[in-house]
């Protein structure tokens, strides 16, 4: 791993994602008056796509939007250039991961297929609708009404499994808006937060862009890496990485598998893989620490295995570290759909060893740290000279895991991200020496239960808050 090139400055990055941050403060104020310091944030977005296929689009766009008279198919170009620059930012920072890990690049884009139904486009124009209402208020601007009126459409949406994906997203960005009216009393906007949310729905009203990547059977072995476990306050999703070895001797590929489901308030920690468990049996075998073998598997162009039980057995023995310094270096990744390039959404499983460990305050510079950090008391890898980032808060309770576990460690296995101008190591295991031997520590260590002490306790709270809230629900059930 070339720990160096993390520091390298990547070419256009910083000018992308100016202009993408200009036209982001455009939308605090809103669209619908933009004030002459606004003018400067659309011109930025219009001359950064200059020279591409949405050059003359966007530049009438950000000149009719300027002057008070953008519509609907203005805001989209507007939308579609912002993506365009995210997903520029988005491959150079794969293409310098590809050079840091020397794994092959991939250049292809994945592809998907239409379900060959028709969609409401009744529901699709609302949608647009509600959203382009929205940019033309402003952060700033938004109240209850405003933000209420994508309530009856996400109503009408849900029934819709061609629609949910959209409607799941309106919903979410919906209560965020609600949670912070009314605009104008806001003391802190999430400007790049919120400006991705409206984009990415806005695209996704477009005819045609909800589509099913093309999807093929596989079958071989799985060599699982770690979990990813991402909990929110009504959900929770388990994202197993690993590395799929076909039975006919082909290449090796990185992949994943995700279960997600439903999680009560009360249910936090090792309680999560109650709910997780009963959907996919790959949560066992990376808790027992082996391999899985799939036949006929469902496997998206996105590298995505649409995990069912029925297809898998369990394998023989595999160790994640032996896996991650036999296959991982070999292992290629799949091409991401043209909507899902975005510098947010990398994740790139990584092996480091040989490092020191310090916390930002011991640096002598903080800029040494890959990207920099103001952190007084993050975990920091000394690799090679570079100072990368350890982000702590990515690691669950619903494993041993640790941060003073990561700070004792000799070998560290994890995902590598890009946040706010910097890499960071989000750890999925690490080893550690005691007593002489080396000593792995999984994040999803307890996903297929535990006899450890700490995991076992965690596991009887989680069950006694899910007993009672299955009699109140049977209870307000036979009332």
């Amino acid at each position: 791993m070339r720990a160096d090139l993390l520091l390298d400055d990547v070419e256009g990055l910083d000018e992308a994602l100016a202009a993408v941050d200009g036209f982001d403060a455009v939308l605090v104020g809103g669209l619908l008056r933009p004030q002459p310091a606004q003018a400067g944030g659309l011109s930025g977005l219009a001359g950064a796509v200059a020279g591409t296929p949405l050059a003359s689009r966007v530049a009438e766009a950000a000149e009719k939007t300027s002057a008070g008279g953008g519509d609907e198919g203005h805001f989209v170009a507007l939308a579609a250039a912002r993506t365009a620059l995210l997903g520029s930012v988005h491959d150079a920072l794969v293409a310098r991961v590809d050079e840091v890990t020397g794994r092959p690049a991939v250049d292809a884009v994945a592809a998907s297929v239409g379900s060959g139904e028709e969609r409401p486009g009744n529901l699709l124009v609302a949608a647009r609708g509600w959203l382009c209402d929205l940019a033309r208020s402003g952060w700033q601007g938004i109240d209850h009404d405003l933000v209420g009126g994508a309530a009856p459409i996400v109503s009408a949406m849900l029934p819709d499994p061609a629609l949910r994906r959209l409607a799941t997203l309106l919903d979410g960005f919906a209560a965020e808006l609600a949670a912070c009216c009314p605009g104008a009393a806001l003391e802190r906007v999430p400007v790049r937060r919120w400006a991705d949310l409206w984009a990415r729905a806005l695209l996704l009203t477009l005819p045609g862009a909800v589509s099913t990547p093309a999807v093929e059977p596989v079958s071989g072995r799985l060599l699982p890496l770690g979990i990813d476990v991402q909990e929110h306050a009504t959900a929770v999703q388990a994202q197993v990485h690993g590395v799929f070895e076909p039975v006919d001797g082909g290449g090796s590929r990185l992949v994943r598998a995700s279960v997600s489901a439903p999680k009560p308030d009360p249910v936090v920690g090792a309680g999560l893989w109650q709910l997780l468990r009963p959907h996919m049996s790959l949560l066992a075998a990376v808790g027992e620490g082996r391999a899985v073998e799939l036949d006929g598997m469902p496997l998206t162009a996105e590298g995505d295995l649409l995990w069912d039980d029925a297809r898998a057995r369990a394998g023989g023995p595999a160790d994640a570290f032996t896996t991650a310094r036999v296959a991982l270096p070999a292992a290629t990744a799949f091409a991401v759909s043209p909507l899902d390039r975005h510098p947010a959404r990398i994740a790139v499983p990584v092996l480091v060893e040989g490092y020191g460990v310090s916390n930002t305050d011991d640096a002598d510079d903080a800029d040494d740290v890959a990207g920099g950090s103001d952190a007084a008391d993050t975990v920091v890898l000394d690799v090679a000279g570079c100072r990368l980032r350890v982000d702590t808060g990515r690691i669950p309770a619903a494993g041993p895991l640790t941060g003073e576990a990561v700070a004792s460690s000799g070998a560290c296995l994890g995902l590598l991200r890009w946040d706010a101008g910097e890499f960071l190591l989000q750890p999925l295991a690490v080893e550690r020496t005691v007593r002489k031997k080396a000593v792995a520590v999984h994040a999803g260590a307890w996903a297929g239960g535990t006899t450890d002490k700490a995991g076992v306790r965690a596991e009887k709270a989680a069950t006694d808050a899910v007993t009672v809230l299955r009699e109140r629900a049977g209870k307000l059930l036979r009332k």
